[in-house]
């Protein structure tokens, strides 16, 4: 039989997620480097492979959009600080997102668009018409959301004769995560209580957004109509001076953060997702150790648990790469991981 040529992949953004997958598209061969678009100015002109500590994969690294959307490609991973980083609203992502599809590629992200339904009828028609333009396909995933709060539990649902209430938790532990951006800029860490109240309104409307996609996916696979997303959120104080990867934690900083989304049917939560995240969990004691829980109340009662996602930047990358043969595969037009075959993983064997 003859064999496929390989899937051309552009890597938008080379931030903690988008260098695990620009290594993974690197090392499999059923996918060849068509691009690489930077934001960091002493990224551009680099050579991709020598970027990740690969051996050099003759494409160089560019800042230039244009350059990127004139490329002929199969796909690209589309995985950029979200807009809230920037203090903008989700426009400038859907913005950028169509002109991609448009241009004929198919685009996974993980900036949201899990359920872009969620957004309502405009942006789902904006992005349906850049997709009929360009031929191309979207699919918005991650970790969390993308797998945990929305896959998995409609996964363990298929064993239920009746739902009454679907829990999901997150603790993530930010100690070894090495983005500034990310870990300070956007999540709030290391800021005074002041500071953190008036800076995470941004992230605040970023969060509400994302997780309520999953929470309206889930309901809406289960024929369940939800009345509203509620969102709260608290955080906690460093009550010691401590060191982490993104920096330096003072006490009295803010060190933790919970947030929880309920989907709710006449007042009552059919669906409750909880985020708790920790600068560093053997400094912060109060909420839940790292790991994943879900929770699903009904006939039968299932309790599912992931102690330990060694490298979730790693395994939220992986989510999005494993899809790109499929989404590839697939006719025109918004995807969710509904509409896709189940994407797993890669197997190798070390010799010694």
């Amino acid at each position: 039989m003859p064999t496929q040529p390989p899937l051309r992949v552009v890597q938008w953004a080379t931030g903690a997620v988008g260098r695990y997958a620009l290594r993974s598209v690197l090392s499999r061969a059923e996918f060849e480097l068509a691009g690489v678009l930077v934001y960091d100015p002493d990224k551009v002109g680099m050579d991709a492979g020598e970027l990740v500590g690969m051996p050099p994969a003759g494409v160089c690294c560019t800042d230039d959009v244009e350059r990127i959307m004139a490329l002929d490609a199969d796909c690209v991973l589309h995985m950029p600080l979200p807009a809230s980083y920037f203090g903008r609203d989700q426009t400038s992502d859907v913005e950028t997102i169509c002109a991609l599809l448009a241009s004929g590629k198919n685009v996974i992200t993980t900036t949201g668009f899990v359920y872009p339904r969620s957004y309502g009828p405009g942006v789902v028609e904006r992005l349906e018409q850049a997709c009929k333009k360009g031929g191309s396909s979207l699919h918005g995933t991650g970790i969390n959301p993308g797998f945990m709060s929305d896959f998995l539990p409609l996964a363990l649902t298929g064993l239920s004769s009746r739902v009454d209430h679907i829990y999901v938790r997150e603790s993530s532990d930010f100690r070894g995560h090495p983005s500034r951006q990310i870990v300070v800029d956007l999540v709030g860490f290391t800021r005074s209580a002041k500071d953190y109240t008036a800076a995470i309104r941004p992230y605040r409307a970023f969060q509400r957004s994302l997780f309520a996609e999953s929470v309206q996916l889930v309901a809406d696979a289960l024929d369940v109509r939800l009345d509203e997303v509620e969102e709260s959120d608290e955080f906690e104080l460093a009550t010691e001076e401590f060191e982490i990867s993104a920096g330096l934690v003072r006490e009295g900083t803010v060190c933790a953060s919970r947030w929880v989304f309920s989907g709710l049917v006449r007042g009552r939560p059919f669906m409750t997702v909880e985020c708790v995240y920790k600068a560093d969990s053997t400094r912060v004691r109060r909420w839940p150790d790292p790991g994943f829980a879900i929770h699903i109340e009904g006939v039968p009662q299932m309790t599912v648990t992931v102690d330990e996602v060694s490298h979730g930047l790693a395994a939220a990358a992986a989510r999005a790469v494993n899809n790109v043969p499929a989404l590839c595969a697939a006719p025109p037009g918004i995807r969710t991981m509904l509409d896709l075959p189940v994407a797993t993983g890669r197997h190798t064997v070390t010799r010694h």
